[in-house]
């Protein structure tokens, strides 16, 4: 019966920047290069990290003027002061605030569907 050949493992070279390698090391806090970096690859039990949204945006433009829109909107603001006045029970339900409150409603439903369409999301 012929004996089993064990071979050793192949060597793998990786050239890094000064800085790659710097960053590197810190990362791997003392261990040797190469079992940080097969560790890395191939332990199950790593910390994974999130990948990034492989869909690219549709149309930039449109993104760009969606963020635009949110910029000079102050909505945020405008949200945060409602709900200050209606948790200090200050707010009272006039025809006036009935209306700024459907007008955010339609601003925020419009940049919705806005940012929808330019991620090529749409229903």
């Amino acid at each position: 019966m012929p004996e089993q050949i064990t071979r050793k493992a192949s060597p793998f070279c990786l050239r890094l920047t000064p800085e790659e390698r710097t960053l590197l090391e810190r990362e791997a806090a003392g261990l040797p290069l190469g079992e940080y970096i097969r560790q890395q690859v191939f332990d199950e039990n790593r910390v994974k990290r999130r990948s990034r949204n492989k869909q690219p945006v549709k149309d930039h433009r449109l993104l760009s003027q969606l963020l635009g829109e949110l910029g000079r909107s102050r909505l945020a603001n405008n949200l945060n002061q409602l709900a200050r006045a209606a948790n200090c029970g200050l707010l009272n339900l006039t025809p006036e605030v009935k209306t700024s409150l459907l007008n955010a409603c339609a601003d925020i439903r419009h940049i919705r569907e806005t940012l929808m369409k330019s991620l090529g999301l749409n229903r």
